[in-house]
């Protein structure tokens, strides 16, 4: 289902992560998170990771914030051009650099590593399919790597203990 905003086609993704950061924006403004105990991110745990970690974190920050421009903008517009490559050389970054962190499992890849291969093989196969008109299969390949690879993944890396549970939630 597509809701329709004027001229403007809006996936029922974007408009779920738009009205959750809307819910999100009031109640920091109406201090619920102090009210409830949350506090502040703790970027210093950020700063204390290795290179590459944030590296990852940032490529996936920036990826996930212009998917979403990207899904709610017009297609096939000279913007939405520019800033797909602009999000294909993130998500490679993303999927790149988590070939260099194996922390979840010891000293070897996981099974969140099967999201990254598919990253780097379907990334190539989505603006293959622009560049050849398949309107269709590329705008299901592109989804499918946000949902998985941004979506999915990124939900993962909210588990408690975590990285960025600790980042967000102390």
């Amino acid at each position: 289902m597509i809701i329709k905003a004027g001229k403007y086609r809006i996936p029922p993704i974007v408009l779920s992560l738009g009205l959750l950061a809307l819910f999100l924006g009031t109640a920091a403004l109406i201090g619920l998170p102090n009210a409830i105990g949350l506090h502040a991110p703790r970027l210093e745990l950020l700063a204390q990771q290795p290179i590459k970690v944030q590296i990852h974190v940032a490529a996936a920050l920036l990826a996930f914030s212009l998917g979403l421009v990207l899904f709610a903008a017009p297609k096939g517009t000279l913007p939405h051009r520019t800033l797909g490559w602009i999000w294909v050389t993130f998500m490679a970054t993303v999927a790149g650099s988590s070939l260099f962190m194996t922390g979840l499992n010891g000293d070897h890849y996981s099974w969140i590593h099967l999201l990254s291969g598919y990253t780097l093989i379907t990334l190539p196969l989505g603006v293959v399919a622009a560049r050849r008109h398949r309107v269709v299969h590329h705008q299901r390949t592109m989804t499918a790597m946000f949902l998985g690879g941004m979506v999915i993944a990124g939900a993962f890396t909210f588990i408690p203990g975590r990285l960025m549970w600790r980042v967000l939630m102390g």
